[in-house]
């Protein structure tokens, strides 16, 4: 019974988390929203105390259920595991916890976490990873299906689906996301929950909690026949069966219920077991007790925080004709002296502090703007650039679905008054200031009224009223002039 509950927990969890991430409508995220802000990392640099306390006591009165039920990757390894038991007969057997694979790791995120390495807390976290992998390898299967429905519908007079582009965003993250799924799902096909008990410092982070939980599957010696079922089904490898003695490792045992379900003689119980230390005979004989160490430092893991700058990396773009079909060149992002970061966020500094490069925001966005960065500094994490689109006046969706406070829940009347950057007209590249045509498209497009034609020598050229301008990109978009606009933006240190 505990176990069929716990599937089906797990299940809801994974298909919201998924459904959410690969969602381009905006419809789901204010049904399915909470579902990314309960996640560990996302909780901890939005300093959500509440999630955080409450994830933590949930794991010392439960045990790791987090793992085996909320994480959208650890649900998605026991898919694989699934798998795995269908396409195999070979057996799980106990494996000794890798202490210096497992700490050092957990060291490492920590230390990247609190100096700002963003790419190496992006790489390890597990939502972000996972966040990646749907993101870039499920979301262009699930718009290509939507297509052609809206294919079929559009010839059936019906508009109940429209198109959407599909083109890649970042081929370094989209690398990083495929390397991931395949290493993740390599090891949970071999070893079940490896990456989990050995890489992922969440699991590590909860691990510290999860030795002391009240409720725990314990086994009753006495009925043990030493069959090793439990130990064979065990996908987080922590039961050790030995002649002399049986036991768990409680810090890698993610409640799966697989050894309860699984014992002949009932002989192991999921019940209150306050106090109880690991139980595991490798457990006992260790002395050093890095148990109640862990537990400090897991503690303080809460208290972490990020610092990351950014910068913008260029996009792809299909190829267009102009009117006599001749092939017009792609737009190429700028350099911009300071990258530009959603209205919302407090600047790029803040931003990427925050940020956890899950992708969620990328594959919401409406509008085109927002894709992952190129940049090694910040790598993988979003920026926003204006090749394919603009950051519409009336669109804050963004805004309302980042789980870890990078970027705040704004009002569409809010954002009118963010000024994320300032426009910056280049007069050699500007048709208008070379007499070539009379454009004025940037004034035109300018949604709030901050570009005027003023004289320059024989000509007129674009100005811009930097104390109105939002930066919202609607000139740069639109600018004709390839591959690098004649007007472009550059964002601001700090948004007012």
């Amino acid at each position: 019974m505990l176990k069929k509950l716990r599937i089906a927990l797990a299940v809801i969890f994974w298909l919201g988390v998924t459904l959410l991430l690969l969602d381009f409508t905006g419809t789901l995220h204010a049904y399915l929203g909470w579902m990314a802000r309960v996640q560990f990392l996302p909780a901890v640099l939005a300093l959500n105390a509440g999630v955080i306390a409450g994830l933590i006591l949930l794991t010392l009165v439960f045990g790791r259920v987090y793992c085996s039920v909320i994480c959208p990757l650890g649900v998605f390894q026991d898919g694989i595991a699934w798998l795995r038991a269908h396409r195999s007969k070979k057996a799980y057997a106990f494996r000794k916890e890798n202490k210096w694979l497992r700490y050092g790791i957990w060291v490492l995120f920590v230390v990247a976490l609190v100096a700002g390495i963003n790419v190496i807390v992006s790489l390890l976290a597990p939502y972000s990873s996972y966040g990646r992998i749907v993101q870039n390898l499920f979301q262009p299967v699930y718009l290509w299906g939507n297509n052609l429905l809206a294919w079929i519908a559009e010839r059936a007079g019906s508009y109940a689906f429209y198109e959407k582009e599909v083109w890649l965003r970042s081929l370094p993250t989209f690398i990083v996301a495929a390397v991931t799924f395949v290493v993740i799902a390599v090891l949970a096909f071999r070893g079940g929950r490896t990456y989990c008990n050995d890489i992922c410092p969440v699991g590590t982070t909860l691990s510290f909690f999860s030795r002391f939980a009240m409720f725990r599957p314990v086994i009753d010696e006495s009925q043990c026949v030493r069959c090793h079922s439990c130990e064979h089904k065990c996908k987080a490898q922590c039961i050790e069966i030995t002649k002399e003695h049986v036991g768990i490792d409680y810090s890698r045992c993610v409640d799966c219920f697989n050894c309860i379900d699984t014992c002949p003689k009932g002989g192991i119980k999921y019940r209150f077991a306050w106090g109880k230390k690991d139980s595991s005979p490798s457990a006992q004989n260790d002395k050093a007790d890095t148990g109640r160490r862990a537990f400090m430092s897991g503690a303080a893991v809460a208290l972490g925080a990020a610092a990351l700058k950014g910068v913008e990396a260029k996009a792809q773009s299909l190829t267009k004709v102009d009117g006599g079909f001749a092939a017009v060149l792609p737009k190429q992002a700028p350099e911009r002296e300071v990258p530009l970061t959603p209205p919302g966020s407090i600047g790029p500094k803040d931003f990427y502090r925050h940020c956890t490069a899950c992708q969620l925001c990328v594959a919401e966005c409406p509008n085109n703007v927002l894709r992952p960065s190129d940049n090694l500094e910040h790598l993988m994490q979003p920026q926003m650039s204006y090749e394919k689109g603009f950051c519409r006046p009336e669109c804050t969706r963004c805004s309302e679905l980042c789980p870890s406070g990078a970027i705040r829940r704004i009002t569409r009347e809010e954002k009118t008054q963010y000024h994320i950057g300032t426009a910056r007209v280049n007069p050699e590249l500007c048709f208008m200031a070379t007499g070539k045509t009379t454009c004025g498209k940037c004034v035109q497009a300018c949604p709030s009224g901050a570009i005027k034609l003023v004289p320059f020598g024989e000509h007129r050229i674009p100005a811009i009223a930097e104390e109105v301008c939002t930066g919202c990109g609607a000139c740069e978009y639109l600018c004709p002039v390839r591959p690098i606009s004649a007007i472009t933006v550059n964002g601001k240190h700090q948004h007012v």
